[in-house]
């Protein structure tokens, strides 16, 4: 403020600044800095939950993880040939969602090949693979005729009864499959060769007679232990499962199976043990016969 100078005197006024100091009271506690700090405590949260995921998931999971957030597939969907306008396609009964007008985004050729063939009920047609509910009952019965038939004449005979521990029967979704199973003690198939032992030979001759009436395809996969050879060049365990199996089959076939009901014959060395924790385990040496379910048509 101003005051006013002395009369007759030609002094300029004084002039007094008054400076008034607020304390802050509590300005310590509140502030725009906290709001700062919060977001970015928030940010290293995130970014340390990133970096642990990123850790601790697999390829695959990651992969489901970020289509949660962006789904890959509706979008793919949304701009997929054929997706554009009403209906997203050119009816809302198209089997293709392919638009037949001159605005549509893309082309048949895009996703189907130009040499295709086939309709609606491809793979699904007389020759197809269709699994019959009232056919798979009957091979259902059948299956377990058979594995009676065989527990019974293994038990009635003195030879075969010793073998009834290396014999084990498995309801899988193709059929039913017959394991032949080696152990510590006894192997259906000389060391390291394709050559059978008699009763081994005996058993899978009884199996095949027991199979004889039925009309089932056979599937047969040789399994071996880990034990490798060698000279891997010369011999090895792919070699010698399918050798089995295919040694096997030919036991079969002596029983009098026809060669068109044998659908499959291959060998898999010790890619499928069955103990898993010791892939030496000689009960990782077996043959697996298995009777697969009948095949039947469309609409039958």
């Amino acid at each position: 403020m101003a005051a006013r100078a002395p009369h007759g005197s030609n002094q300029p006024p004084k002039i007094i600044y008054k400076k008034v100091y607020i304390e802050g009271h509590g300005g310590h506690h509140g502030g725009a800095w906290k709001v700062a700090y919060a977001d970015f405590v928030t940010a290293m949260m995130a970014f340390f939950l990133l970096m642990w995921l990123l850790g601790a998931t697999s390829e695959k999971q990651r992969k489901s993880i970020a289509d949660y957030f962006s789904p890959t597939l509706v979008q793919l969907k949304q701009n997929s040939a054929g997706s554009n306008g009403f209906f997203g396609g050119d009816s809302i009964t198209a089997k293709d969602n392919y638009p037949h007008g001159s605005g549509q985004t893309g082309t048949r050729s895009m996703t189907i090949p130009v040499d295709a063939t086939g309709g609606p009920q491809v793979g699904t047609g007389n020759q197809g693979s269709l699994k019959n509910k009232s056919s798979m009952m009957e091979d259902s019965k059948n299956f377990d005729t058979m594995r009676k038939r065989v527990m019974q004449e293994m038990a009635s005979s003195p030879q075969l009864s010793k073998l009834s521990s290396h014999v084990r029967f498995v309801r899988t979704r193709d059929g039913m499959r017959v394991d032949l199973v080696d152990d510590a003690d006894y192997s259906m198939f000389a060391l390291g060769t394709t050559q059978l032992d008699p009763k081994a030979a005996q058993l899978i001759g009884m199996i095949g007679e027991s199979l004889k009436g039925l009309q089932n395809p056979i599937m047969i996969r040789g399994h071996t232990d880990s034990l490798g050879y060698g000279d891997p060049l010369a011999m090895n365990n792919w070699m010698l499962s399918t050798g089995r199996a295919e040694a096997t089959r030919r036991r079969l076939a002596n029983a009098g199976i026809p060669e068109n009901r044998f659908n499959r014959i291959e060998g898999v060395a010790d890619r499928q043990p069955m103990i898993e924790k010791n892939p030496s385990d000689p009960r990782n040496r077996r043959v697996a016969i298995t009777l697969l379910y009948r095949a039947t048509g469309f609409g039958e």
